[in-house]
């Protein structure tokens, strides 16, 4: 019986990924969910075939060149793969691969949780609740921002924006969108296509990030861009951390020129920026986005068909490098 391919498993996935990895690979679990360093997964990678890492794990030049040679492949356990040094990996004769379509739904129902929540006030109301300071209705107490009908733009049109579209038109939203390249007739469906996001701003009623991370989207939602923004906007973020000035947006939050933002990413997570904490106007979870037991079984099982084409010998459908 040939041997089986030897992967290192940097996290604790679902049960039901594991049983797949012990059925079809030799795999190096990390059953106590601990954090590797980058030491860590240099060393726990001696003998490997591949690695299965998750957006935790930093994969630095440093550390992918410290890889073994007998590493062939990563097959990341995310969409996003900014946590990867590609570069470094194709270098080494390194495969990598993603996650995609997968995440597509429960993150764009977080956004639309998200979008709500922050209009609606719900981290106020839900503090009233438990810590017994409600004390009767009012007429004008807790007055939100009403959802239906509003312009909402999105900025990066995607698998995932494109999902949020599809929610939004629920509650008759008119969508607005800036994108790398202007969509398909048939999958803009009425959306207002704008050439640059400055452009798209103004029109902006609630404001969706659904963009990758990349150099070129780092803080990219600066106080320029903010002041674009109507008054009493309401921005939303589910794409990643970095794309947001923590300063700018806190800023204007703290002003009032924004009414409310609701994250699920944030930069340096969970290490977060301290000042958003005691901010009533913001709706904050800890990057839920994926965290459905059949997205992260879905999650799970694509990095495992990347694997399995890779060592029949195929070319593994989602290579990103």
């Amino acid at each position: 019986m040939a041997k089986k391919p030897v992967v290192l498993v940097t996290r604790k996935l679902p049960q039901a990924v594991h049983e797949r990895l012990k059925r079809d690979y030799e795999p190096r679990l990390n059953l106590e969910d601990r954090l590797y360093s980058g030491e860590d997964l240099v060393r726990l990678a001696e003998g490997a075939d591949a690695l299965l890492p998750c957006p935790t794990d930093k994969l630095t030049a440093a550390v992918i060149e410290k890889l073994p040679a007998s590493i062939k492949i990563i097959s990341t356990f995310s969409v996003g793969y900014e946590h990867i040094d590609c570069a470094a990996a194709k270098a080494r004769g390194v495969l990598v691969t993603n996650t995609p379509d997968v995440l597509t739904d429960a993150t764009a129902d977080i956004t639309m949780l998200l979008l709500l929540g922050a209009a609606r006030r719900a981290y106020e109301g839900e503090r009233m609740v438990r810590e017994a300071t409600w004390s009767s209705w009012a007429p004008t107490g807790m007055l939100g921002t009403h959802v239906t009908g509003k312009r909402l733009g999105i900025f990066g049109m995607g698998r995932i924006g494109r999902a949020v579209a599809k929610r939004a038109r629920g509650f008759e939203m008119q969508i607005h969108y800036s994108n790398r390249r202007r969509l398909p007739a048939d999958q803009e469906h009425g959306a207002v296509f704008h050439e640059t996001a400055e452009d798209m701003l103004p029109h902006c009623d609630f404001l969706s990030i659904n963009c990758p991370a990349s150099a070129e989207t780092y803080h990219w939602l600066n106080a320029e861009r903010i002041r674009l923004l109507p008054k009493g906007a309401i921005v939303v973020n589910t794409a990643r951390g970095t794309i947001v000035d923590d300063e700018a947006l806190i800023g204007a939050l703290k002003s009032g020129h924004l009414a409310a933002a609701g994250l699920d990413v944030f930069e340096n997570e969970p290490n977060i920026n301290p000042n958003y904490r005691p901010l009533q106007n913001t709706f904050l979870l800890p990057h839920l986005g994926s965290a459905t037991t059949d997205t992260r079984n879905g999650m799970g099982f694509r990095a495992l068909d990347n694997l399995d084409a890779y060592f029949a010998g195929k070319t593994p459908p989602d290579r990103v490098a």
